[in-house]
């Protein structure tokens, strides 16, 4: 009785572990990265600088905002997952109160998801925690219309 030929198995499960994990790993960065390019405003390049390339400064704060995001993006999509989570709570257990599950989804929902380089550079802002729209905002009491 050959006890050992179950073992045999077991190299190529991992490897196939291994290759699922490169694949996942390497959807991540595709799905992180091409945002951002496509997020990238196209203005017309100055005339010291060439069509092609770009100069290697902005090259750099594109690397730079990329492996950002490849620390940054899963933080952020755990923390919004969890706001999900505790928000749709928060709504069971409040009798439906839509405005408390509403606080907690804005907070945790909203935010920057991808770092560019205007980020990187200061030019905007990185929100962790999601501001909410001003448009869903309850109008105050006294622009009201009155009841007839």
């Amino acid at each position: 009785m050959n006890t050992y030929s179950s073992s045999s198995n077991r190299p190529c499960v991992a490897s196939s572990f291994k290759l699922v994990a490169i694949s996942l790993l390497l959807a991540l960065c595709t799905v992180t990265m091409v945002p951002s390019a496509w997020s990238q405003e196209s203005a017309a390049p100055a005339s010291s600088e060439s069509i092609e390339g770009g100069d290697s400064s902005s090259v750099g704060m594109q690397v730079a905002a990329g492996f950002s995001t490849l620390l940054y993006f899963p933080l952020k999509a755990v923390f919004a997952i969890s706001g999900g989570i505790v928000g749709g709570l928060a709504y069971a257990f409040s009798g439906g109160n839509e405005q408390a599950a509403k606080s907690i989804w804005d907070t945790s929902l909203y935010g920057t998801y991808i770092l560019t380089p205007d980020h990187l550079q200061g030019n905007r802002p990185i929100r962790f925690l999601g501001v909410a729209d001003s448009t869903d905002a309850p109008a105050p009491a006294s622009a009201q219309e009155p009841i007839q």
